[in-house]
């Protein structure tokens, strides 16, 4: 049985459609590379990122998009006062 979570926690964290977007704009990656590195279809990818606020994926797609964008260098901020967004872990040269 598949576990829906709407608040799309891993964790206590939540992934937001506008932060899967903010991700895969810093790594310069389409829809097709989350696609091709997470395992996740494209259409699920769609449904979540035409939305800013939470999604409602599986917790298993939600999982493998945070582990991929992660493993490619991107931290995925909580909503820690400043609003959650995306970022490069470690700094990047110019």
């Amino acid at each position: 049985m598949s576990k829906n979570v709407n608040s799309q926690s891993v964790g206590s964290k939540t992934l937001l459609g506008a932060q899967i977007r903010a991700a895969r704009a810093l790594l310069r990656w389409s829809a097709a590379d989350l696609v091709r590195e997470s395992g996740v279809s494209h259409a699920t990818i769609h449904r979540a990122e035409t939305l800013n606020g939470k999604t409602a994926m599986t917790f298993a797609n939600a999982i493998a998009i945070r582990r991929v964008l992660e493993a490619a260098g991107v931290e995925l901020l909580d909503e820690n006062g400043g609003g959650p967004g995306a970022r490069f872990r470690k700094r990047v040269s110019d």
